[in-house]
C-alpha cells in the first residue's frame, strides 16, 4: 500500500510564521510612524519659510510687518491639516513672530511648537529644523 506525502504547512509552521511577523511589525510600525511625523514637521518648515518670504515682501512693499494678514493659515495647504498656522502676536511694523502648532495627529510630535521670527531665529533650537 503506499501512501502520497500530504502538502501544505502545519499550525507550529504556521504560528511560527505569525510570530516573526508580529515581531517585524512591532518594530517596524514605531518607526514608521516617526517618520510621518518628520515628512509632516519638514512640510510645515517649508509653509513657515514661506510665510517669512511673504512677510518680507509685504514688508518691501509697505515698509512695514504691521497689517499683514497670513495667505494660508494650515499645513499642508489642501487635504488633512495637521498643523495651524498663525502670528504669536499682530506683527509690528518691525517685527513678527509667525508659529506652527500640531494638530490631530501630529500632537504626539516631540518638536511641539515652532516659530519663526523676522531675524530668523526659529525653535524649538534642537534638532527639530
Amino acid at each position: 500500500m503506499s501512501t502520497t506525502p500530504q502538502k501544505g504547512f502545519t499550525l507550529i509552521e504556521l504560528m511560527i510564521t505569525v510570530a516573526i511577523i508580529a515581531i517585524i511589525a512591532a518594530i517596524a510600525y514605531p518607526s514608521y510612524l516617526e517618520q510621518v511625523r518628520e515628512t509632516r514637521r519638514s512640510n510645515a518648515q517649508a509653509d513657515l519659510l514661506e510665510l517669512v518670504s511673504f512677510m518680507e515682501r509685504y514688508y518691501g512693499e509697505n515698509f512695514s510687518y504691521a497689517g499683514a494678514n497670513l495667505p494660508f493659515i494650515n499645513s499642508p495647504k489642501q487635504g488633512n491639516s495637521f498643523y495651524n498656522l498663525s502670528f504669536t502676536a499682530p506683527p509690528t511694523a518691525t517685527a513678527y513672530t509667525i508659529q506652527a502648532d500640531p494638530i490631530g495627529g501630529q500632537n504626539g510630535d516631540r518638536c511641539g511648537t515652532m516659530t519663526i521670527n523676522h531675524n530668523n531665529q526659529r525653535t524649538p533650537a534642537n534638532d527639530c529644523w
